[in-house]
């Protein structure tokens, strides 16, 4: 893998990076106490901070902070409990990897507006600029990376009986007008990521749709993330109840991502998921 120094960093330009040959990998950092894999792990900023640097160090290009559990079922927080959570992480992220490219990963424009004072770079929102109206003119404004995810529904209900006439189309169709949307309120369209929402409204049928798809959504012409690390549809493939034994399932569904033409995979486990990528991009350049 290359080392970290060598992808992250604000100096170079986060909006190039994305659109470079990648793979690109994202660590996940949830300070909450409920996420499905690791929640109440790194509610301390202290812990969450010692926790991001050393997937910097295993060579993520990005940490996305999230202050609200997205799981099927949970409830949403406060904006002010919210607020508490990441800013405090991700200053703390800051102060120890000055050099550190940070993701918000929030639908609140509230939130994204006082993490990106904070230092974050780009801003991940699951509802796809649906959740909030301010959302667009903020992101358009601060020239940030935004990420658009389908998701059928909202996380309490999302996962009950979820149905598609074609999974592929609805979802493709989705992000194409999400990302006209972002365009037409200013948002340049360097700086759009789409995002097929693996887990997010679909059964272990549709993600696998999705992912054997994916060049669909390459198709729309802009950086595609996929976000299946550890994820329950693979445990229904592998037989395993805890997330965190997943980590084959999520390197065999990120290699067929990058196949299919992802860049940016969102990850809790960097460096197999990263040596993996590098190698299945070295082959390709063979």
């Amino acid at each position: 893998m290359k080392p970290a120094g060598e992808t992250r960093g604000k100096q170079v330009g986060v909006g190039d990076l994305l659109r470079g040959p990648g793979p690109l990998v994202f660590g996940i950092l949830n300070v909450t106490p409920d996420s499905f894999s690791d929640g109440g792990e790194f509610l301390d900023s202290e812990d969450a901070a010692a926790h991001a640097a050393a997937m910097l160090d295993e060579g993520a290009f990005a940490i996305d902070v999230g202050g609200e559990s997205t799981r099927p079922g949970s409830e949403p927080v406060s904006p002010e409990e919210e607020l508490g959570r990441v800013v405090p992480v991700i200053r703390a992220i800051l102060t120890g990897s000055p050099e550190a490219v940070v993701s918000i990963d929030t639908y609140r424009a509230s939130t994204a507006e006082a993490a990106l004072e904070a230092g974050a770079s780009i801003v991940n929102d699951v509802t796809a600029l649906r959740g909030d109206p301010r959302m667009e003119g903020l992101v358009a404004e601060a020239g940030c990376p935004i990420v658009l995810m389908h998701m059928l529904g909202e996380p309490k209900t999302m996962q009950r009986d979820p149905r598609y006439g074609d999974v592929v189309g609805e979802v493709r169709d989705f992000l194409a007008q999400r990302a006209e949307h972002a365009l037409s309120a200013g948002v340049k369209p360097e700086k759009i990521i789409l995002d097929p929402g693996i887990g997010f409204g679909k059964t272990l049928a549709h993600n696998l749709k999705l992912l054997n798809d994916l060049d669909a959504l390459v198709g729309l012409g802009f950086p595609v993330l996929v976000g299946a690390s550890r994820k329950s549809f693979l445990g229904k493939i592998t037989g395993s109840d805890d997330p965190k034994n997943r980590l084959f399932g999520t390197v065999a569904a990120n290699v067929v991502a990058f196949e299919r033409g992802a860049s940016l995979f969102r990850v809790h486990d960097i460096l197999a998921n990263g040596e993996a990528l590098e190698v299945a991009a070295a082959v390709r350049r063979a």
